[in-house]
């Protein structure tokens, strides 16, 4: 009687367990994303820093942040293998 009851509240899950795995990664890539953009801090508040500017934290940032949510749209929209 316990394992009938272990499957049906397996089955009410709306994904399956390599759909929130896959999110957990798409998470992980948007954090790493939002930390390629930390920095550029000037040593003064009255001085300019051009570390702001970098290709890391224009570029590269905002297109691993974008392909995160890409990756977790992804992950949502996959199809759970049969068993």
């Amino acid at each position: 009687m316990g394992k009938k009851i272990e499957e049906k509240e397996k089955l009410n899950f709306a994904l399956g367990r390599e759909n929130y795995r896959l999110l957990a990664i798409g998470f992980a890539i948007i954090v790493i994303g939002f930390l390629l953009m930390l920095g550029g801090k000037a040593d003064s508040p009255d001085e300019f820093s051009e570390e702001i500017f970098s290709f890391r934290r224009i570029t590269l940032a905002p297109i691993v942040v974008l392909a995160g949510f890409v990756f977790e749209i992804w992950a949502i929209m996959k199809k759970p293998k049969e068993n």
